[in-house]
């Protein structure tokens, strides 16, 4: 029912719709506010029992009111009607239902409750244990979760940033605002955050003046000095959900939520912000007092019915009851009376009180039951023997106020109870830097939380060394209100704590028979405060009526403590807008922008993107791409981008022996000026990573090491340098990144690089195979040049500073035009590798040993280093498995990598079981599919045809071992 005044616009009427039928509000409604302005009050189920569920609150702790919004890609579950911004053609469905919201034939549930108790989840697994897989899980699983997913990509932008200040407020309240104005007058640079879209915290949803004035007027001329001050930084639409180490919290910001179609913004940003100190201002939430049946649609938390009244000018019914313990709702009686709202009675369990409205009032009596089913239509009245039954709409229930101190324990702080006021408040642990102020600490009226929150601010900044003053604050005329506990009505029935978990006072109870007493064992055993609201609503009640059952006090029952998030984050803004070909940083080669330009077809390597093959106009298949670059490689000169390898530079005194205590072949006594390949082992024995090193200096020296080990292999190194032999004279920077390498490759290779080197002798008495050298090329470019092949051909590899990686591939094309040369890309380049059989990131996948690669000469028995040791275990030792070639008898054949090896006519099973492959490629020199793989006494079998199974694709092929140098077996090539 709409009433008159509140905080929205009627000069604009925004349509939307719920279960398909269409509705009319304005802006500055929440999608909650408009459906009660619409009459609606049944806005959705249980998870349980499917009971029938209307708004609770007005805020974030909303544990009833969830829908479904907007549809297709955009479609989002379990969102809260009451913080949803009413926009033009929003489109909300309830949810947990079938077939429809006001008949869910799976509320059939709440028939069987006596079933569904506290607990049953666990009990399930217990007996008849054969009807747990077969009856319970599918049953169990099938209920689990509220709402559906779209399974479409979310097509909405996100984006993540950091922000740094003196001074974090945490809360746009009254407290909140106070002690932005204090920080901000001073000079400091201050953030200050909340939720909402309005600042005003509480003060929007009462009718007390500041200074004689509505509240509005001084929020009004609050901001507008806000909007002047240059150190201050107002975040609305923004929730602090976490608080973290050294000063930093978490905050998702929701940019476009609000708005109809958010994908022409980013829809929200997840904020990193580091604060010097901070001020926790983030309000309380009513408590309820369960009784029977006070979940109806209709029963709602009378702060929330007042915000309802006075900021959205709506009731949810005509007729209103009121159930309090304290103040509270005598005050929401006169302020929906003020609305012209009938009040049928505020029931008030304390003796002595007077009405101070014009409303009846029954004092020293408790709300019992209700009547209603899909809508409160009446409540029963107890005060001592007499009952009576009182039609109403709805009922507003105040049972006190628990202070928000969820950010507060997030370092693992313990709130400590007040017995006076009946409230948790924050410890000593609360996170370094903070202060709590306002409701959050206790101080609920306006005036105190004004005070309190200006205070804070001072003590914040004084910390720093910044001078702030109390501003002149305005007169409130509220006061402190105080609460004769009750925590719930007695009786018989089932009186609900947590709504959306329909958790009862009798499943505590059960809970306290079955000895769950322990508070973290009640919420499990209980699912109590497991809900989208973490328990806002229902923790401190469950603990107070635990305590009751136990006889003890509510501390000595125990606290609960809290941990991010405040309230639910989507998994799309924690990812920072991170998926799709954003799911990771790509890296880019040198040569990207060249190769692209060139049609090159890229694929993911690692965090690389890199070029996969260059098609030409007549190539209609990739393979011809491939086989046209390998052939021309092999007959000309190729050039390949391989800047991906590790680089890192060894420096130091004792960059020798470093080196030489990593690698298990020699490394001090490599000559400068030379390379070596090189093979490192874990500490277990088995190999690790392979590569070169190439002596510069006496005390320099460049290690390569492949793409996908670049990062572990630099860690591996620095844990050595820093924890194994801190006390040699050696230094390591990774250098990948800085250096653009390339590989030229083919008989025409010396001849193409004569016509770039700067004045150097590439002849083979000089420059030989294995050879290295600091020097320059067109014209004074600093570069390095390195003479090693893993294609079998006469190569080099040629590195520049990075900044020059795409002009010296264009030059090298292009000096290169009458050789022949050619771009390959990492299909030639793994086609290149197996024809010459060099082991690459298939065969070292961490299971392998050196006497497997058939490097069991490069292990030294002349000096220690990592993994020597261990690689002599008799079982590494024993190991039969080598690396082999394989080529199919019948040249049309297949050879796919991942194919187990066996005898021929031997079982195909696990016994029998030879080896695998682990590479395999179609060769245009072979003329057929050739591959890699590890089989038993390999070396002794060469010539012998084995069978290959791939049961995955039910193929079985005919492999004839061969060596795994298809491609010059002498290296006379590479040596040329």
């Amino acid at each position: 029912m709409r009433l008159e005044g509140g905080l929205i616009d009627r000069s604009r009427t925004l349509r939307f719709s719920f279960d398909g039928k269409q509705y009319e509000g304005h802006p500055g409604d929440t999608l909650a506010s408009a459906l009660l302005a619409n009459d609606v009050r049944l806005m959705g189920r249980s998870f349980k029992y499917h009971r029938p569920r209307g708004v609770f609150s007005a805020g974030s702790e909303e544990p009833n009111a969830l829908v479904e919004l907007r549809s297709g890609a955009r479609c989002e579950p379990n969102s809260r009607a009451t913080v949803i911004e009413l926009f033009d053609g929003l489109e909300a469905r309830s949810q947990n239902r079938w077939p429809a919201l006001g008949f869910d034939a799976l509320a059939v549930n709440d028939f069987f409750s006596d079933f569904l108790t506290a607990g049953f989840y666990y009990k399930t697994f217990m007996w008849p244990s054969a009807f747990w897989e077969k009856l319970y899980e599918p049953a169990i699983r099938k209920a689990a979760g509220l709402g559906t997913l779209s399974m479409l990509a979310d097509p909405d932008a996100y984006d993540k940033g950091f922000l740094h200040c003196d001074l974090l407020v945490i809360g746009g309240g009254a407290a909140g605002m106070a002690a932005a104005l204090s920080a901000a007058r001073a000079g400091a640079q201050v953030i200050l955050a909340d939720e909402d879209y309005l600042l005003g915290g509480r003060l929007l949803a009462e009718s007390d003046h500041l200074d004689g004035a509505p509240a509005s007027e001084w929020i009004a001329a609050v901001e507008a000095e806000f909007s002047s001050l240059p150190n201050l930084r107002v975040m609305r639409r923004t929730t602090v959900f976490g608080a973290f180490d050294h000063g930093i919290y978490g905050a998702v910001e929701r940019v476009s939520d609000h708005l109809a179609e958010p994908g022409a913004n980013v829809r929200q940003t997840l904020w990193r912000i580091t604060a010097r100190r901070t001020v926790l201002a983030s309000g309380a939430t009513e408590r309820h007092i369960p009784f029977r049946n006070n979940d109806r649609p209709g029963v709602m938390l009378a702060g929330a019915m007042r915000a309802y009244a006075n900021r959205w000018a709506v009731s949810p019914a005509k007729k209103i009851a009121v159930f309090t313990n304290s103040d509270e709702g005598h005050r929401t009686a006169r302020d929906l009376l003020a609305k012209g709202v009938e009040i049928a009675v505020v029931v008030d369990s304390r003796n002595h009180v007077a009405a101070s409205g014009d409303y009846r009032l029954i004092a020293g009596a408790f709300v019992s039951n209700s009547k209603g089913r899909l809508g409160l239509k009446s409540i029963e009245v107890t005060r001592g023997g007499s009952r009576e039954w009182i039609d109403c709409g709805a009922l507003a229930v105040s049972g006190g106020w628990n202070p928000n101190v969820h950010l507060a324990s997030h370092h693992r702080g313990r709130p400590v109870w007040d017995s006076e006021r009946h409230i948790f408040l924050p410890d000593d642990n609360i996170p370094a830097g903070m202060v709590v102020a306002g409701a959050a600490a206790g101080k609920g009226a306006t005036a105190a939380a004004m005070a309190s929150g200006a205070e804070a601010a001072i003590t914040a900044l004084d910390a720093l060394g910044i001078k702030a003053t109390l501003p002149a604050l305005p007169q409130s005329s509220d006061s402190e209100t105080k609460v004769e506990p009750l925590w719930h009505v007695p009786g018989k029935g089932r009186a609900w704590v947590d709504f959306q978990n329909d958790v009862t006072v009798k499943d505590i109870k059960l809970a306290y028979q079955e000895n769950m007493r322990p508070v973290e064992h009640l919420k499990r055993w209980t699912t109590l405060g497991m809900a989208t609201d973490q328990g806002k609503t229902a923790n401190v009640t469950a603990l107070a009526v635990m305590a009751e059952l136990t006889g003890k006090s509510i501390p000595q029952t125990g606290t609960t403590i809290f941990r991010p998030p405040y309230t639910p984050v989507s998994l799309s803004v924690l990812g920072g807008g991170n998926s799709g070909e954003d799911f990771r940083p790509r890296r880019l080669t040198p040569s990207h922008e060249w190769a692209k330009a060139q049609g090159a077809v890229f694929v993911e390597v690692g965090q690389w993107m890199r070029a996969q093959y260059f098609p030409q106009p007549d190539e209609t298949d990739w393979r011809q791409s491939v086989d046209r670059e390998v052939l021309a490689t092999r007959k000309g000169v190729g050039i390949c981008d391989v800047t991906t390898l590790g680089k890192i530079d060894v420096q130091g005194a004792d960059a020798a022996e470093f080196l030489d205590r990593l690698y298990c072949n020699a490394m001090k006594s490599l000559k400068v000026g030379m390379v070596r390949y090189g093979l490192m082992l874990r500490e277990d024995g088995h190999a690790y990573d392979d590569g070169t090193c190439a002596r510069l200096a006496e005390d320099h020296y460049v290690v390569t090491t492949t793409t996908a080990q670049a990062g572990p292999a630099y860690r591996h190194m620095e844990f050595a340098r820093q924890c194994l032999w801190p006390e040699m004279d050696v230094q390591l920077i990774s250098t990948t990144d800085a250096w653009a390498q390339f590989s030229v490759a083919g008989p025409n290779a010396r001849r193409l690089l004569e016509r770039l080197v700067d004045g150097f002798d590439l002849a083979n008495e000089a420059f030989p195979f294995m050879a290295c050298a600091s020097l320059s090329v067109c014209s004074g470019l600093r570069a390095r040049l390195f003479r090693i092949s893993f294609s079998g051909e006469l190569a080099y590899e040629i590195a520049v500073p990075a900044r020059y990686g795409n002009a010296l591939m264009a030059v090298l094309m292009e000096k290169g035009a009458d050789l022949g040369a050619v771009p390959y890309g990492t299909e030639a380049l793994g086609v290149l590798r197996i024809e010459k059989g060099h082991a690459a990131g298939n065969e070292l996948n961490g299971q392998t040993t050196a006497q497997m690669l058939g490097m069991r000469r490069m292990v030294s028995i002349r000096k220690d280093a990592i993994g020597t040791v261990m690689s002599r275990r008799e079982g590494l030792v024993a190991e039969k498995r080598i690396l082999v070639g394989l080529q199919p008898v019948d040249a049309a054949d297949p050879v796919v990598a991942g194919s187990h090896l066996f005898a021929t006519g031997a079982a195909q099973n696990t016994h029998a079981d030879e080896g695998w492959i682990t590479s395999a490629c179609f060769s245009p020199h072979i003329g057929s599919a050739i591959g890699l793989g590890f089989l038993a006494d390999g070396q002794e079998r060469l010539g012998e045809v084995i069978i290959a199974a791939n049961p995955l694709q039910n193929q079985s092929v005919q492999l004839r071992v061969v060596s795994p140098h298809f491609i010059d077996p002498e290296g006379v090539r590479l040596r040329a």
